[in-house]
């Protein structure tokens, strides 16, 4: 997945450049589509740094090999970012989880 191809799947299923977030609790990784978007006058990135940002995040779900897990979570959930509720994905890592969650 390029950074591209998820701000595609961003445009497509809210029409809107959301800024996206890998956060761990409890022991799991969620990527984490926040309220705040490109389009937005407050945003606190340039659309290049946006890019560059999306581009790491798409990255990490390479790696992580969850990226077709993330494409049809984003085609699937009725929920939408709202100011202060972030759209939470857990990401099923499999046994690979330990590799990525060493305290």
């Amino acid at each position: 997945m390029t950074g591209q191809e998820l701000h595609q799947l961003l445009i497509e299923k809210w029409g809107r450049s959301y800024d996206v977030q890998l956060r761990r609790t409890q022991g799991k990784i969620f990527l984490q589509v926040m309220w705040k978007y490109l389009e937005q006058a407050s945003f606190p990135l340039s659309e290049a740094d946006y890019q560059e940002h999306l581009e790491s995040i798409a990255n990490y779900l390479t790696g992580l090999g969850c990226e077709t897990q993330v494409k049809n979570y984003i085609r699937e959930t009725r929920e939408r970012p709202r100011l202060g509720k972030a759209v939470s994905m857990p990401l099923d890592l499999g046994e690979r989880a330990a590799e990525w969650l060493i305290e």
